[in-house]
């Protein structure tokens, strides 16, 4: 029994039950329109559905029944003892059917032409007057006296017969003796009373984590055994809790064939549309999650992906587009792939629209490979439409499918190939209520990773933490089994105190985000438990390194990190879902450079990556707060950093006494200052010139000369310092100079 007709028969028989009740109301009180018109509906829904899986004969019955409740709702004549009998018969043969589709996979023996013929017969005469087909219960009904009238009676060359089954009020019991298994096995419940329910057992978990903590401490014997028991009893009502929300993804997929229909009309396109694993199952709040996000990816395959017919003819492709959905699950999470034939989407295009949108800057896009360029069809605003339609061009739904699908937990990307067609693979957790997570410490404080990131631990020894972790281009790295790890210290990111003694043993969590790899640092690894999420308040909803927070086994609560957001934030990962440093090293042969001169004169340079702007001031607009030299920025305080000077008083040295001087007028001329970091933590760099921006293979590498500086290299047929940025600005703010 597939999945349709078993919810086909448990809708149908509840339905039943209450034309039951229903029918004997209208005998009762005629008058009940309201009754009327929930009968009719009824009957109604029974004839379409009858209709869409083929079942003939209840097709027939319920059609007849329905074209007399029409008569009996536009008022022809009155709701009476015959007609309710004639419908009652109705229930009893529609029982009967489905009692024989669930027993034997078909609509069964019975011949239900004479009661389509009275149900045609009472249309006519309202009930008054006439012999009627249906004799009195307990009777075999014998065939009409005329021929029935009605053309969508079971078509029977032979004189209609009457049915070989039982009479009807047995033929009604052993219906639902039979037919009742379905609904006896099902029982519908309230959404609302689920979440509830999720709610308790969450709240079971957490206290089954605490006395399951409390045994392991104190090894109580007596207890040990109940515990177990009690841990076992959590975990399979978790589970089976947890299966009740399960729902196939096809329930959310019924609706896009129709949708796909009305757009390619709309469109003036053909477009076949095929789908793969609807039988992957997501928490019903997942589904509604992404209803709107798989709606906006649709759309715009039909609408932007798929060309018209005549330029897929004039390409050589078939003329008519195929569109598919595809689920499956890869690594703990669902994956959704939407997938087109279509002309793909054009990296060139895509940069122009984005630069003359003022999205990007014309350098800006000009560095872009054609993978970073295709991914900026996620930015808020970005439309490649030449024109507004009903359909898209507003510069809405990319960005909205990119924050919602974020929102719980998850990824979207686009892969595309000019000509051949576009695929926007989105990846999901299966459910967002109980996860397991490892919980870690960093900085005094506790933090749980969720599992499905987490793919190693790496520990290493205080004597080989120098040598094993490296600087390249200012950012730490580590070899593992010979790739390039780019690593992030969860205390710097958090800005946490620093707890760790500098010999102590370094323990590295190696992460998965967005298909990138990283390790974070952090003080301690603990255990992996089943946590609870619960939500961030309302206050704490912008901070893209947390995606909830869970109470622990002992009691605390801990934040648990947003792996993806974190790896932003440290930079291992772009905003536009760049590749890693770690890749970027291995794959370009040639690095973009700043190379500027210090207030001392040193020739210097730095990655452009981490530059953010240059900008040049009026020396009259630099202010002085004690030690630190400041300057309005962008609606911000940007504080200054002279790398010269800085350089020196790192180096040990400090900069030459001043005299004192009489206070004189605002200088005059402009400083040049090299912007680094996002909004909200910039710094500026004082430099004397900005020479040029240049990109160099960096074969010939030398030992930093001191401190601040990462190494030495030939750029340009001249040796070069190569700034460390991150060391230049922690010692300046700790020193409280400028």
């Amino acid at each position: 029994m597939t999945d349709v007709i078993r919810e086909f028969l448990l809708e149908t028989m509840e339905n039943l039950t209450q034309l039951d009740t229903d029918l004997i109301t209208l005998e009762k009180v005629p008058g009940d329109r309201n009754t009327l018109a929930r009968v009719f509906r009824t009957l109604h829904t029974v004839k379409g559905t009858a209709g869409f899986l083929g079942l003939t004969k209840l097709q027939t019955v319920a059609h007849a029944a329905e074209s007399l409740l029409g008569k009996l709702r536009a008022g022809d004549f009155p709701f009476n003892r015959p007609i309710a009998t004639a419908l009652l018969a109705v229930v009893d043969a529609i029982r009967q059917v489905l009692s024989a589709i669930e027993t034997g996979g078909d609509e069964g023996r019975g011949e239900y032409g004479p009661l389509a013929a009275e149900l045609d017969h009472l249309r006519e005469t309202g009930g008054i007057g006439g012999q009627s087909a249906i004799l009195p219960a307990g009777s075999l009904p014998p065939a009409p006296s005329k021929p029935p009238k009605s053309s969508l009676s079971t078509p029977n060359t032979a004189p209609l017969a009457p049915p070989p089954v039982e009479p009807h009020a047995e033929a009604t019991d052993g219906a639902e003796a039979r037919a009742g298994s379905v609904a006896d096995t099902s029982i519908r419940v309230d959404v609302g009373l689920l979440d509830k329910l999720m709610t308790l057992v969450g709240e079971l978990v957490l206290a089954r984590n605490q006395i399951v903590q409390y045994a392991a401490a104190h090894e109580e014997l007596p207890i040990l055994g109940i515990v177990q028991r009690l841990n076992l009893l959590t975990s399979e009502l978790q589970a089976g809790v947890m299966k009740t929300r399960m729902q196939p993804i096809a329930t959310l997929w019924a609706k896009f064939p129709r949708l796909v229909r009305d757009l390619a009309l709309a469109c003036q396109k053909k477009v076949r549309f095929d789908t793969e694993g609807q039988g992957t199952e997501l928490d019903k709040t997942i589904l509604e999650a992404i209803r709107d996000p798989l709606t906006h990816m649709i759309r715009n395959a039909v609408d932007h992906g798929i060309e018209s017919p005549e330029a897929r003819v004039a390409r050589g492709k078939p003329a008519e587009g195929r569109l598919s959905l595809h689920a499956f699950h890869e690594s703990g999470k669902v994956v959704v792939e939407v997938s087109d034939d279509g002309g793909g989407i054009d990296p060139a295009r895509v940069r122009e629209k984005a630069v003359r949108s003022r999205l990007i800057s014309a350098t800006d896009g000009s560095r872009m490979t054609d993978a970073e360029a295709v991914n900026l069809i996620f930015f808020p605003g970005f439309s490649t439409a030449d024109q507004v339609t009903d359909v898209s061009g507003r510069g809405v739904g990319m960005d909205v499918v990119r924050t919602n699908v974020e929102r719980i937990g998850g990824t979207v990307d686009v892969e595309s190939q000019p000509g051949l067609g576009t695929t926007l693979k989105m990846k999901i957790p299966l459910t967002l209520a109980i996860i397991p997570a490892l919980s870690v410490s960093c900085g005094g404080e506790r933090f749980c990773i969720p599992q499905v990131n987490l793919l190693e631990l790496v520990r290493l020894d205080g004597d080989q933490v120098a040598r094993r972790i490296e600087n390249l281009h200012g950012a730490p790295v580590y070899r593992l089994r010979g790739q390039l790890l780019p690593i992030a210290y969860l205390d710097r990111q958090l800005q946490l105190p620093t707890t760790r003694p500098p010999e102590a043993d370094l323990f590295v969590v190696v992460l998965q985000a967005d298909d990138r790899h990283f390790g974070l640092v952090v003080d301690a690894i603990h255990d992996t438990e089943e946590i609870v999420v619960k939500p961030l308040q309302k206050q704490l909803k912008g901070v893209t390194v947390y995606a909830g927070a869970t109470i622990l086994g002992d009691g605390r609560v801990a934040l648990i990190l947003d792996v993806l957001g974190l790896a932003q934030r440290a930079g291992v990962v772009s905003g536009r879902r760049g590749r890693t440093l770690a890749e970027s090293v291995a794959v370009v042969e040639t690095v973009p450079l700043l190379l500027f001169t210090a207030s001392d004169g040193t020739r210097m340079a730095l990655p452009l990556a981490a530059v953010a702007r240059l900008e040049e001031f009026p020396l009259a607009a630099l202010e002085k707060v004690g030690r630190r030299r400041m300057v309005q920025y962008r609606g911000e305080i940007l504080p200054l950093v002279d790398v010269g000077r800085e350089l020196r008083r790192m180096a040990g040295g400090s900069p030459p006494a001043r005299k004192r001087r009489r206070p004189r007028p605002a200088a005059s001329g402009t400083a040049q200052v090299i912007v680094c970091g996002e909004a909200g933590s910039r710094a500026g760099l004082l430099v004397r010139e900005i020479l040029d921006i240049v990109e160099e293979e960096l074969v010939a590498r030398g030992r930093p000369t001191r401190l601040g500086v990462l190494h030495t290299a030939v750029v340009q047929e001249r040796v070069t310092e190569f700034l460390d940025v991150p060391a230049l600005l922690r010692t300046a703010t700790a020193s409280g100079a400028g």
